[in-house]
């Protein structure tokens, strides 16, 4: 029987959720993954291509340096459940594994229609946001726990 290579790519910055959608969502301690629904807790839990969302703290950073430093723009408020740093999200292929805390997920989107029309905080404050293009989506294969701190593993 043959073995999974994992190799570190990053690490995980917060973990974030909301109760009801609409709305930012905020850190918490951990987030546990339900196969097939995301997280549990989250509003945005359900089947689908888009269980969990990622976007990067580089990301967050160069939205910043557009935008000049904005107070409160912080891990969550781009509706992402986990702030990552240290790998380029939107360059990872669809089908991508990564192994996440203990969970394991495979990418389904890159980016997604941007809702300003549907009440996005972040679009409608500043006219832009960067999750509709730097975000990531995953689904959820192996349930488990992701925490920050965590690393963020490559599954070849």
């Amino acid at each position: 029987m043959g073995y999974l290579k994992m190799t570190k790519i990053g690490s995980v910055i917060a973990v974030n959720i909301s109760e009801v959608k609409g709305v930012v969502k905020h850190p918490v301690d951990f987030v546990e993954t339900i196969v097939d629904m995301g997280i549990k807790g989250d509003a945005h839990a359900g089947p689908g291509l888009r269980q969990v969302s990622l976007l990067a703290k580089e990301s967050i950073d160069k939205f910043q340096e557009m935008k000049g430093k904005i107070s409160g723009i912080c891990e969550g408020k781009f509706a992402e459940n986990i702030t990552t740093s240290g790998v380029i999200l939107y360059e990872l292929p669809v089908g991508t594994r990564l192994m996440i805390g203990t969970s394991l997920m495979e990418v389904s989107q890159i980016g997604k229609k941007c809702h300003a029309d549907q009440g996005c905080e972040i679009s409608k404050i500043f006219g832009t946001c960067v999750m509709p293009k730097e975000g990531i989506f995953t689904i959820v294969i192996e349930p488990g726990i992701i925490k920050a701190g965590d690393d963020i593993l490559l599954v070849d």
